[in-house]
C-alpha cells in the first residue's frame, strides 16, 4: 500500500531548463555599408565611394567596382551622382580642371 502512493506522489522535472536565453543573443558585427562620398565632394585616386552588397549603383566615368561590389575612384576629381535607365544610378568622378 505504502509503495502504491509513493508512486501517485511521483514529481516529474523538466529535462531541459527551459531559459531560451541561451539560444538567443547573437548578433553579427556591423558592415558599413552605404555612402564614403556625397555628390559634389572630391576625391583622390583609390578612394572608397561607395560600399555594397550587390549593384545597388553602377559604377560610371573614372570609377572601379571590386569584386565585393565597392566602388572606388580611378582618379583625383568630384563625386557625381547620375540616374540613367529610368530608376538605376551611377556614379563618376569627373576629373579638376587646374587653374593654373
Amino acid at each position: 500500500m505504502n509503495k502504491l502512493y509513493w508512486l501517485t506522489d511521483l514529481q516529474l522535472f523538466a529535462s531541459k531548463k527551459g531559459v531560451g536565453s541561451s539560444k538567443n543573443g547573437r548578433d553579427s558585427n556591423p558592415k558599413y555599408l552605404g555612402a564614403k562620398l556625397g555628390d559634389g565632394q572630391s576625391t583622390k585616386a583609390g578612394q572608397i565611394i561607395y560600399r555594397q552588397r550587390g549593384n545597388k549603383i553602377y559604377p560610371g566615368l573614372n570609377v572601379g567596382q571590386g569584386k565585393d561590389h565597392t566602388l572606388f575612384a580611378k582618379t583625383a576629381g568630384v563625386v557625381k551622382y547620375t540616374k540613367f535607365m529610368g530608376d538605376k544610378t551611377k556614379v563618376s568622378v569627373l576629373p579638376k580642371e587646374d587653374n593654373n
